[in-house]
Protein backbone atom coordinates (compact mmCIF):
# COMPACT_ATOMS: atom_id res chain seq x y z
CA UNK A 1 0.00 0.00 0.00
CA UNK A 2 1.63 3.41 -0.88
CA UNK A 3 1.35 6.26 2.07
CA UNK A 4 1.64 10.06 1.54
CA UNK A 5 2.76 12.53 3.62
CA UNK A 6 0.27 15.18 3.63
CA UNK A 7 -0.21 18.34 5.69
CA UNK A 8 -4.08 19.58 6.86
CA UNK A 9 -5.13 22.72 9.36
CA UNK A 10 -7.27 21.17 11.78
CA UNK A 11 -9.66 23.66 13.64
CA UNK A 12 -6.88 26.08 13.61
CA UNK A 13 -3.57 23.40 13.93
CA UNK A 14 -1.48 22.52 11.44
CA UNK A 15 -0.32 18.92 11.62
CA UNK A 16 1.55 16.48 8.93
CA UNK A 17 1.62 13.12 9.17
CA UNK A 18 2.09 9.62 7.06
CA UNK A 19 -1.04 7.93 6.25
CA UNK A 20 -1.82 5.24 3.83
CA UNK A 21 -3.76 6.04 0.48
CA UNK A 22 -7.09 4.24 1.12
CA UNK A 23 -7.10 6.22 4.43
CA UNK A 24 -10.90 8.23 4.81
CA UNK A 25 -10.61 11.45 6.44
CA UNK A 26 -12.93 10.24 8.81
CA UNK A 27 -10.35 7.58 10.05
CA UNK A 28 -7.30 10.15 9.92
CA UNK A 29 -9.16 12.23 12.11
CA UNK A 30 -10.37 9.97 14.50
CA UNK A 31 -7.53 7.46 14.62
CA UNK A 32 -4.60 9.80 13.86
CA UNK A 33 -5.59 12.84 15.03
CA UNK A 34 -7.91 11.48 18.14
CA UNK A 35 -10.82 13.99 17.55
CA UNK A 36 -13.48 11.40 17.91
CA UNK A 37 -16.56 13.67 18.03
CA UNK A 38 -16.87 12.84 14.33
CA UNK A 39 -19.03 10.03 13.93
CA UNK A 40 -19.13 7.30 11.96
CA UNK A 41 -22.74 5.60 10.99
CA UNK A 42 -22.54 4.22 7.27
CA UNK A 43 -19.54 4.40 5.20
CA UNK A 44 -22.22 5.28 2.05
CA UNK A 45 -23.17 8.73 2.84
CA UNK A 46 -26.08 8.00 3.83
CA UNK A 47 -26.33 9.45 7.55
CA UNK A 48 -24.51 12.22 7.63
CA UNK A 49 -22.72 11.48 10.79
CA UNK A 50 -19.34 12.20 9.63
CA UNK A 51 -19.62 15.47 8.56
CA UNK A 52 -17.19 17.89 9.23
CA UNK A 53 -15.78 21.43 7.10
CA UNK A 54 -13.28 21.52 4.57
CA UNK A 55 -12.66 24.78 3.43
CA UNK A 56 -15.71 26.01 4.56
CA UNK A 57 -18.05 23.66 3.01
CA UNK A 58 -19.73 20.84 4.69
CA UNK A 59 -18.41 17.56 3.09
CA UNK A 60 -18.73 13.96 4.03
CA UNK A 61 -15.85 12.48 5.92
CA UNK A 62 -16.62 8.94 5.10
CA UNK A 63 -16.33 9.24 1.70
CA UNK A 64 -13.00 11.26 1.26
CA UNK A 65 -9.85 10.24 1.42
CA UNK A 66 -7.42 12.13 4.09
CA UNK A 67 -5.17 12.88 1.02
CA UNK A 68 -7.82 14.51 -0.70
CA UNK A 69 -7.74 16.43 1.61
CA UNK A 70 -3.99 17.47 1.63
CA UNK A 71 -3.33 21.39 2.33
CA UNK A 72 -6.59 22.08 3.12
CA UNK A 73 -8.61 23.80 6.63
CA UNK A 74 -10.55 21.30 8.29
CA UNK A 75 -13.29 21.78 10.98
CA UNK A 76 -14.58 19.29 13.47
CA UNK A 77 -17.26 19.19 15.74
CA UNK A 78 -14.00 20.06 18.68
CA UNK A 79 -13.43 23.37 16.98
CA UNK A 80 -16.51 24.61 16.60
CA UNK A 81 -16.51 26.10 20.52
CA UNK A 82 -14.56 29.18 21.21
CA UNK A 83 -12.31 29.97 24.17
CA UNK A 84 -14.34 27.80 25.57
CA UNK A 85 -17.51 29.55 25.07
CA UNK A 86 -20.21 27.27 23.71
CA UNK A 87 -20.76 28.41 19.50
CA UNK A 88 -24.78 29.92 19.05
CA UNK A 89 -25.30 26.19 17.45
CA UNK A 90 -24.36 24.22 20.44
CA UNK A 91 -26.10 26.60 22.65
CA UNK A 92 -29.49 26.24 20.21
CA UNK A 93 -29.67 22.67 20.16
CA UNK A 94 -29.01 22.44 24.33
CA UNK A 95 -31.71 25.56 24.95
CA UNK A 96 -34.22 24.22 22.45
CA UNK A 97 -33.32 20.23 22.73
CA UNK A 98 -32.56 19.72 19.61
CA UNK A 99 -30.62 16.51 20.57
CA UNK A 100 -31.49 13.21 22.11
CA UNK A 101 -29.05 10.54 21.79
CA UNK A 102 -26.27 12.92 20.38
CA UNK A 103 -24.87 10.53 17.38
CA UNK A 104 -26.35 12.65 14.54
CA UNK A 105 -25.68 16.17 16.08
CA UNK A 106 -21.98 16.74 15.58
CA UNK A 107 -22.85 16.37 11.95
CA UNK A 108 -26.00 18.48 12.33
CA UNK A 109 -23.87 20.98 13.64
CA UNK A 110 -21.66 21.20 11.18
CA UNK A 111 -23.82 21.31 8.00
CA UNK A 112 -25.85 23.77 10.20
CA UNK A 113 -22.51 26.22 10.34
CA UNK A 114 -21.88 26.36 6.61
CA UNK A 115 -25.78 26.87 6.38
CA UNK A 116 -25.62 29.76 8.48
CA UNK A 117 -22.28 31.18 7.20
CA UNK A 118 -23.89 31.14 3.92
CA UNK A 119 -27.19 32.44 4.84
CA UNK A 120 -27.32 34.25 8.19
CA UNK A 121 -31.45 34.50 7.66
CA UNK A 122 -32.64 30.93 6.61
CA UNK A 123 -35.95 30.14 6.39
CA UNK A 124 -37.30 26.88 7.80
CA UNK A 125 -37.42 25.11 4.21
CA UNK A 126 -33.89 26.58 3.88
CA UNK A 127 -33.07 24.79 6.85
CA UNK A 128 -34.44 21.19 6.72
CA UNK A 129 -33.02 21.54 3.47
CA UNK A 130 -29.38 22.37 4.25
CA UNK A 131 -29.67 19.58 7.42
CA UNK A 132 -31.49 17.00 4.57
CA UNK A 133 -28.18 14.90 3.87
CA UNK A 134 -28.05 14.04 7.86
CA UNK A 135 -30.18 11.69 9.36
CA UNK A 136 -31.45 11.57 13.05
CA UNK A 137 -32.69 8.20 14.06
CA UNK A 138 -34.07 9.79 17.53
CA UNK A 139 -36.45 13.52 17.00
CA UNK A 140 -38.64 14.66 13.94
CA UNK A 141 -36.35 17.53 13.24
CA UNK A 142 -38.44 19.83 14.47
CA UNK A 143 -36.25 20.29 17.71
CA UNK A 144 -33.44 20.53 15.60
CA UNK A 145 -34.83 23.23 13.07
CA UNK A 146 -35.43 25.09 16.19
CA UNK A 147 -32.22 24.70 17.47
CA UNK A 148 -31.06 26.44 14.27
CA UNK A 149 -33.08 29.05 14.24
CA UNK A 150 -32.29 30.15 17.80
CA UNK A 151 -28.35 29.69 17.12
CA UNK A 152 -29.11 31.97 13.83
CA UNK A 153 -30.98 34.71 15.99
CA UNK A 154 -28.55 34.91 18.51
CA UNK A 155 -25.41 35.14 15.72
CA UNK A 156 -27.55 37.96 13.79
CA UNK A 157 -28.13 39.88 17.66
CA UNK A 158 -24.36 39.57 18.14
CA UNK A 159 -23.24 41.11 15.46
CA UNK A 160 -25.76 43.76 15.63
CA UNK A 161 -24.54 44.71 19.11
CA UNK A 162 -20.65 44.09 17.80
CA UNK A 163 -21.52 46.48 14.92
CA UNK A 164 -22.36 48.93 17.32
CA UNK A 165 -26.21 49.38 16.17
CA UNK A 166 -28.57 48.80 19.01
CA UNK A 167 -30.61 45.64 18.68
CA UNK A 168 -33.83 47.92 19.80
CA UNK A 169 -33.31 50.65 17.24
Amino acid sequence: MSKHTITLTVNGNEFTREVESRTLLVHFVREDLDLTGTHIGCDTTSCGACTLLVNGRAIKSCTMFAVQANGAAVETIEGVAQNGDLHPLQEGFWEKHGLQCGYCTPGMIMSAKQLLEQNPNPTEEEIRWGISGNLCRCTGYNKIVEAIQYAAAKAREGQTEAGGEEASS
